[in-house]
């Protein structure tokens, strides 16, 4: 039977989601802590998982997959760390970047501290820094042939993205999550989505630069600036529930192009902060509403 292009793509990209899922062995005997979702959910992917996280209660609000195991302990958040149930887990490796950097002096005493760089001013264009980041932290756990198998199939799938929406004319797309009914973070080069569109064939309507982590804040009237008129607004759950009707009174949002029908969206929740799983997710998500289009 011959198999053609597009059914290969298909058939590799549906093996990113069936990536084996992690192992409750520790690595090599080493108990590793993760001070970062993006981090974490790369340990998942490459078959370790950690003994702790911090911010576990949100896991399944922001990352959503791969699924977190019920033996990862909540050790707080990032920014209040339980030291106490730190201490209890033993760790030998914890996970941090330098957006923790004041936390240094307090995870250095307790385990080896592994620090990447993902979002900072100097690392460029994100999805790329977070692929290096991912084979650092592969050559660290000695994982590097899993972490090569887990890049080329989140790879493949993002080309099945891009052939999927090569077949139809796709719309530029602005990104948004919404603060309020006046004001919203906008999503930009050089972060995570913006690089995901790009990857995927898709064209980001708002062609302003943003901050390192791929984000600015604007007033809704900023909107007005986007120069193509088809442009379609996605925004990422949650809403806040004012938001909504309040746009629907609001004068200054019905004289925008997005009131039109199809030309608003609202997605389930996708990390921007995220690494090469989340920009996976937030592909699908991307993919599959557009794909919806007639």
């Amino acid at each position: 039977m011959e198999i053609t292009r597009r059914s290969f793509l298909q058939y590799t990209a549906a093996a990113v989601l069936q990536i084996p899922g992690p192992v409750l062995a520790e690595v090599a005997g080493q108990r590793i802590v993760s001070l970062d979702y993006g981090l974490a959910s790369t340990l998942l992917s490459l078959g370790i998982t950690p003994v702790g996280i911090s911010e576990q209660a949100d896991w399944n609000k922001w990352i959503v997959e791969p699924a977190l195991p019920p033996s990862v302990v909540d050790i707080g958040s990032s920014y209040e760390v339980d030291f106490e149930v730190l201490v209890q887990l033993k760790p030998d490796i914890i996970l941090t970047t330098p957006y923790l950097d004041e936390l240094l002096p307090k995870l250095q005493p307790i385990a080896k501290v592994l620090r990447l760089e993902i979002f900072t001013p100097d690392s460029g264009a994100v999805l790329p820094a977070a692929v290096a980041a991912t084979r650092k932290l592969a050559v660290e756990l000695n994982r590097e042939s899993q972490a090569e198998l887990f890049l080329a199939r989140s790879d493949a799938f993002f080309e099945t993205c891009r052939e999927r929406l090569s077949h139809r004319p796709s719309p530029s797309v602005a990104l948004v999550s919404f603060m309020d009914a006046r004001h919203a973070r906008i999503y930009s080069a050089p972060g995570l989505f913006h690089n995901t569109l790009e990857r995927i064939g898709l064209r980001n309507a708002w062609t302003r630069q943003s901050n390192f982590w791929g984000f600015e804040t604007i007033g809704l009237e900023e909107l007005s600036s986007i120069a193509d008129p088809e442009a379609r607004l996605i925004a990422f759950d949650p809403v806040p529930a004012d938001v909504l009707p309040k746009l629907a009174e609001s004068p200054l949002w019905q004289s925008l192009p997005f009131p039109r029908p199809g030309h608003l969206s609202v997605l389930p929740p996708a990390l921007m902060f995220g690494m090469v799983n989340e920009a996976v997710r937030f592909a699908r998500l991307v993919t599959d509403l557009l794909d919806q289009d007639v």
